[in-house]
């Protein structure tokens, strides 16, 4: 996270003195971008080049489902599972991932192409039930749609990947 630190400069000398703390989600946000997941040393970075205690980074990224401590695969499929979504289908939708990919919510395929995960709610309830894959929704998903989703997300390139990072 050292090479982050000019950059994390600039953000907060725009902040008011003594306001240091508020930087702790966009700096963890930043070094996710940057490594795909954060990792114990960028907290410990993260404590010492603000001097608060590492408690308060801890309580936010155990807040916030968007913030990895861990690596995930190239596609990380997130599947929506509010009311909407699973009054149409989310919870069988899950099931069908988890059998068709060998793997439970919350792991990554042997190979590292794909990540399992559920999510509270991401907000797309007119398209129920949605799935996130990286940074595209998908509406409307299906036992037979995602099929041919994860069909095509196995067969691209790892070019066209974006290397697990979301």
């Amino acid at each position: 996270m050292k090479h982050l630190i000019p950059e994390l400069e600039a953000l907060k000398r725009r902040l008011p003195p003594d306001q240091d703390g508020v930087l702790v989600l966009p700096a963890l946000r930043r070094i996710q971008e940057d490594r795909g997941y954060i990792a114990d040393e960028d907290i410990d970075g993260l404590v010492e080049w603000l001097g608060i205690p590492r408690i308060r980074v801890e309580e936010i990224l155990s807040f916030y489902h968007m913030l990895r401590r861990a690596p995930i695969g190239h596609w990380h499929l997130q599947v929506c599972r509010n009311v909407s979504c699973s009054m149409l289908g989310a919870e069988r939708l899950i099931a069908h991932l988890e059998q068709r990919l060998g793997i439970a919510v919350g792991e990554t395929t042997p190979d590292g192409r794909f990540t399992l995960s559920t999510v509270e709610c991401l907000g797309a309830c007119g398209g129920a039930p949605v799935v996130r894959v990286n940074e595209a929704y998908h509406d409307a998903v299906n036992t037979e749609n995602v099929d041919a989703l994860l069909d095509e997300l196995a067969a691209a390139p790892p070019a066209e990947t974006t290397g697990g990072r979301v």
